[in-house]
């Protein structure tokens, strides 16, 4: 397994393995739906909606690395970093950085 001594270092291991077109974009609508589903939470008072926003995050980014980047989600060695990566990337691609 790969060692960061911080994020700096792993950010681009992370977008290397976003390398997908569409596993960039699958990433970026999960992101939106989970901040969509925290503000239900919010509004409705139901932490249930906690976990929805949970499964629709890491649901559409697998589905980018099982199908589309064919490689194993860095959340499994890296977790911290990883979460860090998939909002760093979101802002990126928001401010244009990264090509969506």
């Amino acid at each position: 397994m790969q060692r960061f001594a911080s994020f700096r270092e792993f950010y681009p291991f992370y977008l290397g393995e976003h390398a997908h077109a569409v596993s960039r974009r699958l990433h970026f609508i999960g992101s939106c739906g989970v901040l969509v589903l925290l503000g239900v939470a919010l509004w409705q008072r139901n932490a249930w909606w906690l976990l929805a926003a949970l499964v629709c995050g890491y649901g559409f980014a697998w589905v980018g690395h099982f199908f589309f980047e064919k490689n194993r989600p860095a959340t499994f060695r890296h977790p911290l970093y990883s979460f860090m990566g998939d909002w760093v990337m979101f802002k990126d691609i928001l401010t244009g950085r990264i090509r969506f």
